[in-house]
């Protein structure tokens, strides 16, 4: 393959944002040869030290209340996915007509090796960690990059060769790309979620559905069967758990491929139709590529499912205690609570983004003893779920303490919160280690 050419050398970029993909960015670019300058518009111990490390590395930082109003003018700047198009540090580059595009963006433009995007309000953790340990199983050197938590750019940056990149992509990130082409698309789901940033569902699907803007032909879109997607360029590969229809599909605990068994997935420690359906998509990513799906799945029998999702913490007096943090859209506490069979005790709540609880409402109330409500949602979950006991606490010691009183020989305690965690946590892992800590302090 031709080595892509650099188009960065010498240009004045300007990087919007200190966290792991800005600086990932910015680093990136002044390997490239561009002149790089950061804006970060946050003051704190961190960013500070973000920005005397970047600094002594040659990079211009600008960080505090004089970042919104930098005067310079740019010939391109890269957007961290975290950051909002509304905010006045984006508004004052936007202003100027400088073209921005983000840090996945940037980072495919100089990649050499094919790509395969996971996209999906829920799994894309899972489906992405298993899609890498499957195709290593087969024999391809592959990596995880995106939003699982290492940018593109830092991988690129390793020098590193690659068969095949797997990037989790959230919508922030597909907002603003231009030319990022997967060799393989895969699309888990859509449930509501991000309605704080997003006007409607329908703003938020469209972000999602960006990640098969410039497939062509030759690429591929694995998808759930009898899905409503537009129609697409790309060859199509479908999966279902509960039809007979899809190309992948699920009999039983056994994934089928054209009616060929792959994989009983009773030999796993994947539980749940959810992580069947990741597992069949990581097999669509193999099918596309070409991979030899019987080591992809004997390569599935060496993982294990990531921390905070449906996870079992332990049992404490005849209860048995899992941490989903991980949850934080209704689809996933849905999910969850679907896994599980047993009296049910479920802690729920965090941060407002701006939509309801009243779907799942009626499962919750088939299913749960006991609501136990946090976080800035808990009034309106009350409200939501009014035909299901609940309680509103005012922490998450709290609402551990109760559910170890309330919960009886063979109960199940499950913390599945439906939503974001940032009005009491930094994210959903300190959340979730939170929780963790709290369940190993109660008698066993």
């Amino acid at each position: 393959m031709t080595p892509k050419a650099n188009p960065y050398r010498g240009k004045k970029t300007v990087v919007l944002g200190l966290g792991r993909s800005g600086i990932a960015a910015a680093r990136f670019l002044l390997r490239c040869g561009a002149h790089v300058t950061v804006c970060d518009s946050g003051e704190s111990e961190v960013i500070s030290e973000r920005a005397e490390l970047l600094r002594k590395e040659g990079v211009v930082v600008i960080s505090g209340e004089g970042a919104a109003g930098d005067p310079a003018h740019y010939e391109m700047a890269i957007l961290s996915p975290g950051i909002e198009e509304t905010t006045p540090l984006v508004l004052n580059v936007k202003g100027k007509g400088i073209p921005l595009i983000g840090e996945l963006e940037l980072a495919f433009s100089l990649c050499e090796c094919p790509v395969v995007a996971i996209t999906g309000s829920n799994g894309k953790t899972t489906t992405t960690e298993l899609t890498t340990l499957m195709l290593q199983g087969a024999g391809l050197r592959s990596a995880s990059c995106g939003n699982i938590g290492t940018p593109m750019s830092e991988l690129i940056m390793t020098g590193d060769v690659w068969d095949v990149l797997i990037a989790e992509v959230s919508s922030f990130q597909l907002e603003t790309i231009k030319t990022f082409r997967p060799k393989v698309a895969l699309w888990l789901n859509l449930s509501p979620n991000h309605l704080d940033r997003y006007p409607s569902m329908k703003e938020y699907r469209e972000a999602k559905l960006r990640i098969f803007e410039n497939q062509q032909e030759s690429e591929w879109a694995v998808v759930p069967s009898g899905n409503d997607l537009p129609e697409l360029k790309a060859r199509s590969l479908t999966f279902s758990v509960t039809s007979p229809e899809g190309d992948l599909t699920l009999q039983g605990t056994e994934i089928f491929y054209l009616g060929t068994p792959l994989l009983d997935l009773s030999k796993t420690q994947l539980r749940g139709p959810h992580n069947a359906a990741n597992a069949m998509a990581a097999f669509g990513a193999g099918i596309a590529l070409g991979a030899d799906l019987r080591k992809m799945g004997e390569a599935i029998c060496n993982y294990t499912p990531p921390a905070h999702r449906c996870e079992f913490i332990g049992e404490r007096g005849g209860v048995r205690w899992i941490n989903d943090s991980k949850a934080t859209n209704l689809d996933a506490m849905e999910q969850a609570i679907r896994s599980v069979e047993g009296p049910l005790i479920l802690i729920a709540g965090g941060k407002d983004k701006g939509f309801e609880f009243a779907p799942i409402a009626s499962l919750v109330r088939e299913r749960v003893e006991l609501a136990i409500l946090i976080g800035e949602m808990r009034h309106r979950i009350a409200h939501d779920w009014e035909w299901t006991p609940s309680v509103i606490v005012g922490s998450l010691e709290e609402a551990v303490t109760l559910a170890a009183e309330k919960g009886r020989e063979g109960a199940i305690v499950l913390f599945s919160p439906g939503t974001s965690s940032f009005d009491m946590f930094r994210d959903y892992i300190q959340r979730g280690e939170t929780y963790r800590r709290l369940v190993e302090r109660l008698p066993h």
